[in-house]
């Protein structure tokens, strides 16, 4: 390591002294992230067929997400699918999912995993809490249209406020997080 390098360093320490500082104010500024940013878990569906009501789930219990998961913080329950009242458009449908957020280490392998496309990475990244018992996040916790983690939900429901995530996705979500609504 010679003079010049040291010199070179020093000339770009003394640049970043004098521009602008990129620091964000959270939670009262909301932070700006990428679309391709991966967060909490998020269970899909398919369009509604029907007006006013939610479509079926994408997720057919197959545990492919579960095998995948380097942390084992999947657990899927599967059952057989009712013809009358169907879950899922196939034989199955997963009667029980839960994550275990605190054993996650969101790598997307799930995501990567899943022939459905049921589980995808959402934006969201406020997960923090002070009860062990919530850091597992059921089925109802995942499906798409909930908006905010429990820990967000729950201080909402206190204060009798909407839930308000802490950031905006530059240019809109991802095409694969359809039916999932964030500021903008």
């Amino acid at each position: 390591m010679g003079v010049l390098d040291i010199a070179k360093g020093m000339g770009l320490t003394l640049g970043k002294l004098f521009s602008r500082p990129v620091t964000v104010s959270y939670p009262e500024q909301r932070a700006t992230l990428q679309p391709r940013f991966r967060g909490r878990h998020i269970l899909t569906r398919h369009p509604s067929l029907v007006p006013g009501e939610p479509g079926l789930e994408k997720c057919i219990g197959c545990s492919l997400c579960a095998a995948a998961c380097p942390a084992y913080a999947i657990y899927v329950e599967a059952a057989e699918n009712d013809p009358a009242h169907p879950h899922s458009p196939g034989e199955r449908y997963a009667k029980v999912y839960e994550i275990n957020m605190l054993r996650c280490i969101f790598c997307g392998m799930c995501e990567e995993a899943c022939p459905t496309g049921a589980v995808v990475m959402g934006n969201e990244f406020e997960l923090a809490d002070y009860r062990s018992r919530d850091f597992v996040y059921g089925k109802d916790d995942m499906l798409v249209g909930v908006q905010g983690s429990v820990p967000q939900r729950r201080e909402a429901a206190r204060r009798g406020q909407p839930v308000r995530v802490g950031f905006t996705v530059e240019g809109g979500p991802r095409p694969e997080l359809e039916g999932v609504t964030y500021p903008s």
